[in-house]
């Protein structure tokens, strides 16, 4: 039978190789790319899956100062929707993580959020 200390170590030890896990995948998240698009695919933006915006591309046809108001709007369109599938890439990349740790889906590892 283990002592209680041997049974603290043990928890500590899995504590920081969980620790270690989740910081590797939110390394992991950060290098994975999504890309959001607007206007048709007039206004793109690439993020990683971490929301870090990495890149803006705009069509030469909405370089108009009659369009910025549609520019700006598209714009913002292009984020939201690279910030969506960011959050789903990141959500699915975290679930197979916990899946390999054998911890519930949803756990939410202190100061991991």
């Amino acid at each position: 039978m283990k002592s209680m200390e041997e049974m603290i170590q043990a928890a500590q030890k899995a504590a920081e190789t969980i620790q270690k896990q989740m910081n590797e995948a939110q390394g992991k998240l950060d290098q994975m790319e999504v890309e959001g698009l607007s206007g048709g695919g007039l206004v793109r933006i690439r993020c990683s899956a971490k929301g870090r915006v990495i890149g803006v591309a705009i069509d030469d046809s909405l370089v108009q100062l009659s369009e910025k108001g549609i520019l700006e709007d598209l714009v913002a369109a292009a984020f939201n929707d690279a910030r969506a599938k960011a959050d789903q890439v990141a959500g699915e990349e975290m679930a197979r993580m916990q899946q390999g740790l054998g911890l519930p889906p949803g756990f939410n590892f202190p100061g991991m959020n």
